[in-house]
């Protein structure tokens, strides 16, 4: 009962706040932003583009009309000297000139570009893809072979992964680059999740210690009490704020995609490369339909959900408990790097493991990774797409909930002595006498 009241005090105390208000409003705002800034963006680049004339003086007379003229970029050939070709330059005739010096024994292979103003990326990439492929094109008519043999030669190959299991009817396509995508994302969701709360619920702490309100709660409830309902009241605020995040980014989402055509940025050719225009055209549809519906199919969502539940809540809870008994310790925040930085690299490890993890899943050092509570939150969702076997996940789940309780316990302890301690500066070994009392 009284647990109840202290979650219902503490969902309240931080809903009602004005932080809280505009940070839920805020974040969706950003997302959206974050959605349709590149595509307003990408819709109206020709009014962003400066359009540039270039003036190519080729020496070796090679890449004479190799440069295509497009909407924003101007090649024009001059037989000048380089000499008067930077001094039109500088008289602003040109905006930049492209010099490919002449060699008497080799083909070209170095270029340069003068300008007044910075050439942007994507010219010095067009050029330099352009040289390239004109350089290749007469080194192989030089040694006799058709460069038209060479690019019907090119072929792609596609190595299908396939997971076997016990019964010899069941075979399952893997897609090991979808699925490393899928768990890094998941395990950044829980690995910053648990910062966010967890260092409000250290905050929370450090809060009421300061303003003595702490000494009057103590005196009614207990100190496991107190904790457990501060730690499941901050809860039910980081769900509710991302209910709140994800209802209101749909509903921005459906509404300015009303008045923007977004979907014309991903189909027309305006805003593709040429390469990826070409791959579509080669590409034969169907069969990309086909390869994005069995990437689908590969991935048991409903039990990667379940999972993520899992891990997302259980984690929260042991590092709440763990941010909860520093912020009992303590006077002020910047007392807390010594015990949070220790507590943070806990959760670090899987992170900087993520590759190992994701290239071995079923190596020991991933296994052990995911079965252990301070790590398995975010290991363990690294593993899961790739399938982890059933009594991993119970063990690693029940071992996860298993030490929240009991560092809640200890936390607990923690909270009953330093709570009511003012002034002094607390050591790990004076927590660990704490617990011992």
């Amino acid at each position: 009962m009284k647990i109840g009241i202290i979650i219902k005090r503490e969902y309240l105390t931080r809903v009602k706040k004005r932080s809280f208000i505009i940070l839920t409003i805020l974040a969706p705002l950003f997302f959206a932003a974050l959605m349709f800034l590149p595509a307003i963006l990408m819709l109206n680049s020709e009014k962003f583009d400066e359009k540039k004339t270039i003036a190519v003086c080729d020496e070796s007379t090679l890449f004479h009309g190799k440069f295509d003229n497009t909407d924003v970029n101007t090649f024009i050939y001059i037989d000048s000297d380089i000499s008067d070709a930077k001094n039109m330059v500088r008289e602003g005739v040109y905006d930049g000139v492209l010099y490919i010096p002449r060699t008497e024994l080799n083909l070209p292979v170095n270029a340069e570009i003068y300008s007044m103003k910075q050439i942007p990326m994507t010219l010095s990439e067009y050029i330099n893809s352009t040289m390239q492929k004109t350089i290749e094109h007469q080194k192989l008519l030089a040694s006799g072979i058709d460069p038209d043999i060479v690019k019907a030669a090119h072929t792609s190959i596609n190595v299908q992964s396939i997971r076997m299991s016990q019964d010899e009817n069941v075979e399952k396509k893997t897609y090991s680059e979808f699925e490393f995508l899928l768990g890094i994302v998941l395990a950044m969701v829980i690995y910053f999740v648990i910062f966010i709360f967890g260092g409000q619920v250290m905050r929370g702490v450090i809060e009421e210690k300061t303003n003595r309100i702490i000494e009057v709660i103590i005196s009614s409830v207990k100190p496991f009490e107190l904790m457990m309902g501060k730690i499941i009241g901050i809860a039910f605020v980081g769900l509710t704020q991302f209910l709140l995040w994800g209802v209101l980014t749909l509903g921005i989402y459906g509404i300015v995609s009303t008045f923007l055509p977004v979907q014309d940025v991903f189909s027309t050719g305006s805003v593709m490369s040429e390469q990826i225009v070409e791959t579509a055209v080669n590409t034969d549809s169907q069969e990309m339909l086909t390869q994005v519906f069995d990437v689908i199919h590969s991935i048991n969502f409903k039990a990667i959900l379940w999972c993520f539940l899992f891990y997302f809540i259980g984690g929260y809870f042991l590092y709440s408990a763990m941010f909860a008994a520093i912020g009992a310790a303590v006077d002020n925040e910047t007392d807390t790097q010594q015990f949070a930085t220790p507590i943070s690299l806990l959760l670090i490890i899987p992170m900087i493991c993520s590759t190992v993890i994701a290239n071995a899943p079923d190596s020991a050092l991933s296994v052990w990774l995911s079965m252990i509570p301070f790590t398995s939150p975010v290991a363990m969702m690294l593993r899961i797409p790739f399938g982890v076997p059933i009594w991993q996940v119970v063990a690693s789940v029940t071992l996860l909930f298993a030490t929240f309780v009991v560092f809640t316990w200890l936390a607990g302890k923690v909270y009953r002595t330093g709570i009511l301690m003012y002034g002094k500066k607390v050591s790990w070994k004076e927590i660990i006498k704490w617990i011992k009392y």
